[in-house]
């Protein structure tokens, strides 16, 4: 059944057109993404769609009595109520029917009662009746249901008692949308729900959304969360929109084949074009001639002509350079304590050697953005010790984009800090960045977040740094951006740490992830699905040993026979799996120590020659790929050990 349809829709701002003839349609149990660029007019469609605003041209047209629920990425609740309350209110309806239950139930308490039977009777109906409504209302199960939600936004009972107006914008935001899902809309049209959400909360409201009964349209510039959401996507580009089924990885590659589609066909209609003007320029002249080439001419132009593909839409390239290389170790810290008045995270040592891409996650307020400033220098360090590497440029990316001056233009925000570039390759350099002609007069305050996080990107590609620290450094931008930004990252010749909220991100760039709470630190050594995966693994096991733990009256024998007959299915699986793992990884380091073993012979012969010293540069230079090779077999050598460890204690169980 389809909920909402739009049929021709379009906005226009005076002669300019933000969208027009846009067709779209919401069926029942849908789930759609809205993708396109920032300013593609993506918000402006959900409010037409929402009815929070009427289109210039067209209609929407939606299903008698549909009930539609909506999010706007800018606003959140606002009440007077508690948190509690707030949420209480939603259900009115079955609150009124439980108190009428209760109403009946005092009545027919009453000893007179009896003597009048058919009163009694008909209080006995109209109690089963509203019996009946409260069970199907979920009566007996509201107050769960609303703690679930809260509890899935973090607010716990301890927050309960809270006045909404105290709340946070971001908290605001977060409770706006635990509402709408409580109220359960045959139509949810969300605008950025991920936004102010930490990962584990990403993660429920993901699981929480693919069993909601009604359909979604969102737009969300998280596509992780799209992928697990979504099963088809509307694209905004290019003043039209474009249907494409599957999630969102679909549709990059639907959209991938489609451009080369197009591209072919432009191709072969231009070369026809080509091919037909050089007959009419040939034989228009000629007398024999001249009416079969006017004959083409009028076939040219009735043709309808395919348009460029992607002809108006421009797309930031840049990169990130390294002035020289760093040292084999980056960055150690030891025992290390960060937090303000009181510590937030104790007993933190990192390891961080060159060419890694280190993600650090862990909760909202335990102390991500904190340990970066602290090792960036801008917050002091509680206890323990930090200690960069030799020939380590350390270059920072501030979330809160603190490190740009607000009084000054985007060109002068980097040609300030460094004088001796010449004024046009800063702007050619900042073009790159989007921001061409006039638009890098603009002031910085007067810009958006997606465009001071442009020029905070701009700056740091001019400094040249080996080490990037990076605290969400997607935060404000598009997709199309976010890509660009992933593939200039992809191609640094450095080393990264970075924190980010973005599991699409994450997945694309991390080599190791690191997982910070109030006691240290977890280390795993792959991407975010391998991350998920293990920590999975680790807790079924936890699970696993305390239901054994448990267990009334254990059988001693349990305890004496052969390894894998005292586990489960699920346990021997999970155990064999990791055991297999450790081996492939054990092997997969000796072959790589081995390597590394030949290489330091190789140069170690080359040093032990005494004409190598007649030539100093390259004495120098295989000196430090000597310490190189030497750290990381080090490096090599630490995870062998560990792995073998772990290994070690999986056969002894």
């Amino acid at each position: 059944m389809i909920l909402l349809q739009t049929q021709k829709i379009a906005r226009h701002f005076g002669a300019e057109v933000l969208f027009d003839d846009v067709t779209l349609e919401i069926k029942d149990n849908a789930r759609v993404g809205l993708v396109g660029r920032n300013g593609a007019g993506k918000s402006t469609l959900l409010h037409i769609i929402s009815g929070r605003e009427e289109p210039d041209a067209g209609r929407v047209n939606k299903k008698k009595d549909l009930t539609l629920g909506f999010l706007d990425q800018h606003t959140g609740l606002e009440s007077n109520k508690t948190i509690w309350e707030e949420m209480l209110a939603i259900f009115e309806p079955v609150i009124k029917v439980e108190k009428e239950m209760r109403e009946i139930e005092y009545q027919m308490s009453s000893p007179d009662l009896l003597a009048d039977k058919e009163y009694y009777q008909d209080l006995l109906k109209k109690y089963d009746s509203l019996q009946e409504t409260f069970k199907q209302l979920n009566g007996y199960g509201y107050e769960s249901e609303i703690r679930s939600v809260l509890h899935g936004f973090r607010f716990y009972e301890s927050d309960f008692s809270t006045s909404v107006s105290q709340l946070s914008g971001g908290q605001k935001t977060r409770l706006a949308l635990a509402r709408l899902l409580l109220e359960k809309k045959d139509l949810l049209v969300l605008d950025e729900p991920t936004n102010h959400l930490d990962i584990e909360t990403l993660s429920w409201l993901e699981k929480y959304l693919q069993n909601y009964t009604g359909a979604l349209l969102i737009v969300s510039h998280d596509r992780y969360f799209l992928d697990k959401v979504i099963n088809e996507v509307y694209e905004v580009s290019n003043r039209k929109v474009q249907h494409f089924t599957g999630n969102y990885s679909n549709y990059l590659k639907l959209k991938a084949e489609l451009i080369q589609k197009m591209w072919k066909e432009y191709e072969k209609q231009q070369k026809e074009i080509e091919k037909t003007e050089d007959f009419i320029n040939r034989n228009l002249v000629r007398a024999s001639t001249t009416k079969r080439a006017q004959s083409r001419r009028k076939m040219l132009d009735k043709m309808d002509r395919i348009d460029k593909p992607q002809g108006d839409e421009k797309s930031a390239h840049f990169s990130f350079y390294t002035e020289r290389e760093s040292g084999g170790v980056v960055l150690q810290t030891e025992d290390l304590a960060i937090g303000y008045d009181h510590p937030l995270a104790n007993h933190i040592d990192i390891d961080i050697r060159k060419t890694d891409a280190i993600a650090l996650v862990g909760p909202n307020g335990v102390g991500k953005t904190t340990l970066l400033k602290t090792i960036v220098g801008q917050l002091p360090k509680l206890t323990g010790k930090i200690q960069l590497g030799t020939k380590v440029d350390l270059g920072y990316y501030d979330q809160e984009q603190s490190l740009l001056h607000s009084n000054k233009t985007v060109l002068n925000e980097l040609w300030d800090e460094h004088p001796s570039v010449p004024e046009q390759s800063i702007r050619t350099l900042l073009g790159s960045f989007l921001f061409s002609g006039d638009d890098v007069e603009k002031s910085i305050t007067s810009l958006s977040g997606g465009e001071k996080a442009r020029v905070a990107l701009a700056k740091l590609a001019m400094e040249k740094n080996n080490f990037l620290i990076l605290d969400e450094p997607t935060n404000h931008l598009d997709i199309d951006s976010k890509e660009v930004l992933e593939n200039a990252l992809i191609d640094f010749e450095g080393t990264l740490l970075f924190v980010s909220h973005d599991r699409y991100f994450i997945n694309r760039m991390a080599t190791k992830v690191i997982e910070i709470s109030t006691d240290g630190l977890t280390l795993y050594l792959g991407d975010y699905d391998y991350y998920l995966q293990k920590k999975e693994e680790l807790e079924e096991l936890a699970r696993l040993k305390t239901e054994e733990e448990t267990q009334e009256n254990p059988a001693k024998e349990d305890f004496n026979l052969p390894k894998d007959q005292g586990l489960n299915r699920a346990q021997q699986k999970i155990r064999q799996r990791e055991i297999r793992r450790l081996n492939r990884s054990i092997e997969e380091l000796e072959e790589r120590m081995q390597q590394s073993e030949v290489q330091l012979e190789a140069i170690q012969s080359k040093l032990n020659d005494p004409a190598i010293y007649d030539q100093p540069d390259e004495a120098v230079a295989l000196s430090e790929q000597h310490d190189n090779l030497q750290a990381e077999q080090e490096t090599l050598l630490e995870e062998w050990e560990n792995l073998n460890l772990e290994l070690e204690t999986y056969e002894k169980d």
